[in-house]
């Protein structure tokens, strides 16, 4: 039973060039793709849903194409945010909130705020996000700790330093799913992901279908979990 499905949306801008549209076209779809998925894991009882939303990498992209993607984020924050209320969906974001856009902070403070009591599902949505900056500032707040006097040095192990992490609070994920015919995890959920299994697609994330989604569980559920065992 998957718990936690983890997912590294990519092809959203080759979508659009395939389909001879502009890139902003491709994140459009994307979100409507989220949507099918965020059912598809209400559907089945998957607890958490996290998703790679804007990594720290994506500041190199455009001017026009990041502050589309920020006005993308915001306006379905603030549209479904009554959606996500009447599914029982709790929303954070999770990443470094010292480099969110300034208009993006509250209405991401906003909805973490009015969906913290929901459970049916809750979506992880990793924005300004990178797994080697997460474990950077993990091991500064370690450091701090032991210098106050906090924690000792000897104390530290694989499970206390868990709390340390931007996703102390939350299960690793079961498996991490990638769109776009790429096989690797570009700097996402490192950590956490150690042992999870990895199932890889080589349709575009806006081509997301429940069928992809099947089949995905349907390759979880025949993997044999070890855990080093």
């Amino acid at each position: 039973m998957i718990t936690h499905l983890a997912c590294i949306m990519d092809g959203n801008r080759r979508w659009a060039h395939k389909n001879g549209l502009p890139a902003v076209q491709g994140h459009q779809e994307g979100a409507q793709a989220v949507k099918r998925v965020i059912d598809f894991c209400l559907e089945k009882g998957i607890s958490y849903l996290s998703l790679y939303t804007f990594s720290v990498e994506n500041f190199k992209r455009s001017e026009i194409e990041k502050n589309f993607l920020f006005d993308i984020l915001a306006q379905e924050a603030v549209n479904e945010l009554d959606t996500l209320k009447e599914k029982n969906i709790r929303v954070r974001f999770i990443g470094d909130k010292t480099l969110f856009p300034a208009h993006l902070a509250p209405v991401c403070a906003k909805v973490e705020q009015e969906t913290a009591h929901f459970d049916a599902l809750q979506i992880n949505i990793l924005f300004c996000y990178g797994a080697r900056q997460e474990i950077v500032s993990g091991i500064k707040h370690v450091i701090r700790d032991i210098k106050a006097g906090i924690i000792t040095e000897e104390s530290l192990s694989e499970d206390s330093f868990k709390r340390y992490l931007w996703t102390n609070d939350m299960p690793d994920p079961d498996i991490v799913m990638r769109t776009g015919g790429a096989q690797r995890l570009s700097n996402f959920l490192l950590y956490q992901a150690a042992y999870s299994e990895l199932y890889f697609l080589d349709c575009m994330w806006p081509d997301i279908q429940n069928e992809h989604l099947e089949r995905m569980m349907l390759f979880f559920n025949q993997c044999k979990r070890n855990f080093g065992k």
